[in-house]
């Protein structure tokens, strides 16, 4: 099978959160037989043993774009990023509209064009899946290139709830949904199984479910001289979970004194007693995670608390074999057993509690993140998602 991606972005030095997640997912679909091309939404075209790369057609406007954006956030205030619930007007600002009008007007055709070559010179192509790019910015684009070329044309919106229009929103991203078609492509994928009615009203034909995962050979354990953090937390932004990170996080580290909290992360306020680690580097999550007993999953309320919507980082911190303690997650059972392959903590008092035994019980804490990257091997790596991925493209070929 031969697949080609239209990804956000191929550039980790960039702030996407999903980009070493596409980058995983890639790979695992080469590692399975697939052949991959990929082309980058924003940024420029990276190219690896795992994929070939097609340039970014747009990239000049995506550079300028980025650097005009940027230089707005610095001087207007942020959103206010805490609420869990959906807006009652989720309207477009006139910032949103003019640019989604410019993106259809100058950014949409390039796409089309260069989408059109790469399937006219790869008739091989079985199929062309967009990889969370604002879909809004491209309307016309799947509908012209199917009609065309016959290929089926999937779009992956893997920040399901937080994506959906009646969201918030990220303060970092787009708002995708307003002014688009989704009725243009062949079928949706989303990483949320709550999510998949809210996509089918908003006019997609049909929906499927990949959930995130990990790859082991990325997200392993690695030996380091002592676990000399007790509780660790690695994120960004107090959007939709400010109050976990309160309750798992900075209130603990005001009571529970003799105990080390760290974090390595942006933008999460007042951390009163825990301890901001460097960042250096991605990869230095594996060896913070290594170094610290206990791992926390935090996860951000619009995704916690609707059904079985995956993210990142469970998977990997199980993994590498981490000791997880996570806040409310719904449907969390469906990928990792609670109390045997991590815990949830209900409240502040049961996560204190939680930490004390734990760092009391070195034979507990092996055990659960044995269990844990133990279900991930069998269950959750990025292979397992690419053969999800070919099984759902292979019912529209």
């Amino acid at each position: 099978m031969k697949l080609l991606f239209v990804v956000s972005s191929l550039d980790l030095t960039q702030p996407f959160s999903a980009t070493p997640a596409w980058w995983q997912l890639m790979k695992g679909l080469y590692e399975i037989g697939a052949d991959v091309v990929a082309t980058p939404y924003q940024g420029p075209a990276i190219e690896t043993l795992w994929w070939r790369a097609e340039r970014n057609p747009a990239r000049a406007y995506g550079d300028a774009f980025k650097a005009v954006r940027d230089a707005t956030r610095r001087v207007m205030p942020a959103r206010d990023g805490s609420a869990t619930q959906p807006e009652e007007t989720p309207d477009e600002s006139m910032a949103d509209k003019l640019v989604r009008q410019t993106a259809q007007t100058f950014i949409a055709p390039l796409w089309y064009r260069h989408l059109d070559r790469i399937l006219t010179e790869q008739p091989d192509i079985d199929a062309v899946i967009f990889l969370t790019v604002p879909l809004n910015h491209l309307v016309g684009v799947a509908g012209e290139l199917q009609s065309k070329h016959n290929t089926p044309i999937f779009y992956y919106d893997g920040d399901v709830p937080a994506s959906l229009p009646n969201m918030r929103g990220f303060a970092s991203g787009f708002r995708i949904y307003q002014g688009a078609d989704a009725s243009e492509y062949t079928a949706f994928i989303s990483n949320s199984d709550g999510g998949r009615e809210p996509l089918l009203e908003l006019g997609a034909k049909a929906v499927h479910t990949l959930y995130y995962g990990a790859d082991p050979d990325v997200f392993s354990p690695v030996t380091v001289p002592e676990q000399d953090v007790d509780v660790f937390f690695y994120g960004h932004g107090r959007e939709y979970r400010e109050q976990w990170v309160d309750a798992m996080l900075v209130n603990p580290s005001r009571t529970m004194t003799e105990t080390r909290f760290a974090v390595r992360g942006t933008r999460l306020g007042d951390l009163g007693n825990v301890e901001l680690l460097p960042y250096l580097s991605f990869s230095k999550l594996r060896e913070y995670a290594s170094r610290s007993k206990i791992n926390l999953v935090i996860t951000r309320g619009a995704h916690a608390g609707t059904m079985r919507s995956s993210s990142s980082r469970p998977f990997e911190l199980a993994s590498m074999g981490a000791c997880m303690v996570c806040n409310p997650y719904a449907g969390i059972e469906a990928w990792f057993q609670p109390g045997r392959e991590l815990f949830v903590a209900d409240s502040e008092e049961e996560a204190a509690d939680r930490y004390a035994w734990l760092l009391q019980n070195e034979h507990e804490r092996l055990r659960v993140g044995l269990a844990a990257r133990d279900r991930v091997l069998k269950e959750h790596t990025f292979r397992h998602r690419a053969q999800t991925l070919t099984d759902i493209v292979r019912e529209y070929i």
